[in-house]
């Protein structure tokens, strides 16, 4: 259930109008990846337009902002790659789990 304090009617349009974090609640990640995920998202920083799209979609909260770019945490990634298909400029690509 969504909380009518923390819906907005506005339109946004600065970055700092959005929630600070990802979708997971800090400290909920607390075991890392058990070393089932067969792919992961490998992002390019040469693509990447710091948009945060990504951190804001990624429903384990694994990525975070890194100056103007990301960071993805790989201890706690589950592979959903939810990330590659908000990036709309193709930064992020998902590969074989090595």
């Amino acid at each position: 259930m969504i909380k009518p304090s923390l819906v907005k009617k506005e339109k946004i349009t600065k970055l700092s109008e959005l929630p600070a974090g990802g979708s997971a609640k800090a400290g909920v990640l607390i075991d890392k990846n058990a070393g089932w995920r067969n792919i992961r998202p490998v992002c390019d920083k040469e693509k990447c337009i710091g948009c945060f799209q990504c951190y804001m979609y990624c429903p384990d909260g694994v990525i975070s902002k890194a100056e103007k770019k990301i960071e993805i945490d790989y201890d706690f990634c589950k592979g959903c790659g939810i990330c590659e298909k908000i990036c709309k400029v193709g930064a992020i690509k998902m590969e074989d789990e090595r």
